[in-house]
């Protein structure tokens, strides 16, 4: 396996944590009461339980570096999470930066903020 890092998330509740990934075609690696893995294709978020986190004020956040933002953005449209300034969860559309780089943004239900930038 090459090198990599994975973003460790916060979760409220496990089991609404993985229904919620799992509509963006997420599927479980690993669960325990302490730590949960979920993978879609190459992309692995891991979770840890946050019972008492309060989605207006979190600040957890990661990127997400992906060939096809499209694909994941589309599958969180599907799935019914709106495009949104505020709420959560909720999207926001994929726009080329200042940096030149395209990203996305996906507010999931606990207020982690998922970057989703486009490869190059």
């Amino acid at each position: 396996m090459a090198d990599h890092a994975t973003p460790n998330l916060p979760a409220r509740d496990f089991e609404a944590t993985a229904q919620f990934y799992g509509r963006l075609g997420f599927e479980q690696g690993w669960r325990d009461e302490g730590w949960m893995i979920l993978e879609r294709g190459a992309v692995m978020l891991e979770f840890f339980p946050y019972p008492d986190l309060d989605p207006l004020t979190s600040s957890f956040s990661c990127c997400l570096r992906l060939d096809d933002i499209d694909g994941l953005y589309d599958a969180a449209r599907a799935a019914g999470i709106p495009e949104a300034c505020m709420g959560h969860p909720r999207l926001h559309p994929a726009r080329i930066e200042d940096s030149g780089m395209r990203i996305a943004y996906l507010v999931d239900p606990d207020g982690t903020l998922l970057r989703l930038v486009e490869n190059k």
